[in-house]
């Protein structure tokens, strides 16, 4: 059976959604300065290839981002961060 490019387009999306997740872990978690300048190119490299596909995506329309949030959406999730209730 042959793999649909949008199904290949998708995995190699969600592939790189997890290495960037690991990237920014390691960074976290280095305390040599040096290693992690080197995970950051890693990962900034990684995000461009990220949106590169991304852009691809939603050209050949792959990908449907949602619509954009409301001012009041916005502001309803920024008093959540803000609140002293959490």
């Amino acid at each position: 059976m042959q793999m649909q490019e949008k199904t290949m387009v998708a995995d190699t999306l969600a592939g790189i959604n997890g290495e960037l997740e690991r990237y920014g872990s390691m960074i976290a978690q280095t305390e040599n300065k040096e290693l992690k300048q080197v995970l950051k190119q890693m990962r900034n490299a990684c995000e461009q290839s990220q949106e590169e596909l991304y852009q691809i995506a939603r050209e050949k329309s792959y990908y449907v981002p949602a619509s954009q949030a409301t001012q009041e959406e916005v502001a309803h999730v920024k008093s959540l961060f803000t609140s002293e209730t959490i």
